[in-house]
């Protein structure tokens, strides 16, 4: 039907011609109550963010020199990080002669990662990078 006809049926039950696709060939037209179309987007859209949950990423920093009971104490900070569902970076940031013992370090990444006892996954292996040695760890699956 014309635009002037559509246009004329739209004004006449108090609602609005959308155009649908405007670069068809005849356009496509839709005749619907605008504003509500609006507010019912607005609403879903409003629904899909509620639903949503942000991950946040918190960080543990350790050294390389790290006593037993200092270590428990960082896992078990890092445990209440991860079952809040947050990823985890634990840090180590090399100093003076520990430069030359990246491996050391590594091996205190690995020592911790054990102490989670299953609560986390390894996303990233521990690596070095410059001065920092760091591992990313994301919440286990229940």
């Amino acid at each position: 039907m014309s635009a002037q006809a559509a246009l004329r049926l739209a004004e006449e039950s108090d609602l609005d011609l959308v155009k649908i696709s405007p670069t068809a060939n005849p356009p496509v037209c839709k005749i619907m109550d605008y504003g509500k179309y609006k507010f019912e987007l607005g609403k879903k859209e409003k629904e899909s963010r509620k639903n949503q949950k942000l991950v946040e990423v918190k960080e543990v920093r350790l050294s390389m020199t790290i006593d037993t009971n200092d270590l428990n104490v960082k896992s078990r900070q890092a445990q209440k990080f991860l079952e809040a569902g947050n990823k985890v970076i634990v840090s180590i940031r090399l100093r003076g002669r520990q430069n030359a013992h990246p491996g050391m370090g590594i091996d205190v990444m690995n020592k911790f990662f054990e102490t989670l006892e299953g609560k986390g996954v390894m996303d990233k292996k521990p690596t070095t990078e410059g001065r920092n040695i760091s591992m990313l760890l994301s919440p286990a699956k229940q």
